[in-house]
């Protein structure tokens, strides 16, 4: 008789290792917010003003992409060319897919009030891949869009509504490490096909081997646990690295001095009662320090990642109001630059 497998680490609710270094992703959590990770399949149909549709961007690999367009008032798309956002999703490296339903939800919403193109990346996910995997999924998908915009490949959605010349990187909670690391990597790269416009890291998962403040004494939210964050990034960081990593630490010893990296100019989005929220601020100051172009969000009274909560959007109208008002500011960000 087959031994049972042993757990070798548990992150509550969200992914399982075992000790034959298989990886359970299946929610264990609450049923109630299970809808919140289900797939929603691509549509290429307009449904509620938005059309999606995955692509593998590399044979290879398998490297993929869920890209969404919104529609006009008729349902068709829109005839004019749309800013590009280059997305990535959070999960501390180590769960979701841009296919999950709090995606979805508020992309889709995005991009309809936005008025713009949203491409959003399948990132390869830790432990079976730790970083800087997901970090190089990301660059492989800017070479992607590069090579659409001067012709090379072939994405007709991309083609007729995307203006290359507005890319903005657009990322969620450890998403928002990656819009710095992409940043700064293909500073150099850009083209007159392809131009960086600015970046929107919303809650991004910077941290410190020093826990902050905020970090030890704020309280927990659903979307967000001091064990979460541990975990994750125990399980994502290259081994023997610690959360001073240039990854989760760009403003730190271990990252390239801001001063002499090329960035666009930045919007970071802080919740005010995130668990993160001093080290996302600490970022902003150094980033002003070194004379970069930043602005700062600050969603009040919110904990990390609320806006997926739909739940809590319809419970609650502060939490509503605030969801609204953060994509009015992503939106006004795009409009201006």
């Amino acid at each position: 008789m087959a031994s049972k497998k042993k757990i070798l680490e548990e992150v509550s609710g969200w992914l399982r290792v075992y000790d034959d270094y298989s990886v359970d992703r299946s929610w264990t959590g609450p049923p109630e917010v299970e809808f919140l990770m289900k797939p929603v399949p691509p549509h290429e149909d307009f449904k509620d003003g938005v059309a999606t549709r995955d692509v593998t961007i590399d044979t290879n690999t398998g490297l993929a992409v869920r890209i969404y367009i919104p529609g006009s008032e008729n349902g068709s798309p829109v005839q004019d060319k749309m800013p590009l956002l280059l997305h990535f999703h959070g999960g501390g490296f180590c769960i979701s897919r841009p296919d999950w339903y709090m995606y979805y939800h508020f992309y889709s919403r995005l991009v309809r009030s936005a008025r713009a193109v949203c491409v959003s990346v399948y990132l390869r996910l830790a432990p079976e891949h730790r970083l800087p995997a997901a970090c190089d999924d990301a660059h492989a998908a800017f070479l992607w869009l590069r090579g659409v915009a001067r012709g090379e490949i072939s994405e007709s959605w991309l083609r007729s509504y995307a203006d290359f010349g507005r890319v903005f990187l657009v990322g969620d909670s450890t998403g928002g490490n990656i819009v710095h690391d992409l940043a700064a990597r293909v500073g150099g790269l850009e083209s007159e096909t392809v131009k960086l416009a600015g970046g929107v890291a919303i809650h991004p998962g910077f941290l410190r081997a020093e826990p902050s403040k905020s970090f030890l004494e704020l309280p927990e939210s659903p979307l967000l646990t001091r064990d979460m964050v541990n975990k994750f990034m125990g399980l994502a960081l290259p081994i023997g690295s610690n959360k001073d990593h240039r990854i989760t630490c760009p403003m730190g010893a271990e990252a390239p001095p801001l001063a002499g990296v090329k960035l666009p100019p930045m919007l970071l989005v802080v919740a005010e009662t995130d668990l993160l929220r001093d080290t996302e601020l600490e970022y902003c100051e150094a980033m002003k320090v070194a004379g970069k172009e930043m602005e700062v969000m600050m969603n009040l009274g919110m904990g990390h990642s609320f806006y997926f909560n739909k739940l809590a959007m319809e419970a609650d109208p502060e939490t509503q109001a605030q969801a609204e008002l953060l994509i009015e500011g992503i939106k006004s960000f795009i409009s201006r630059h």
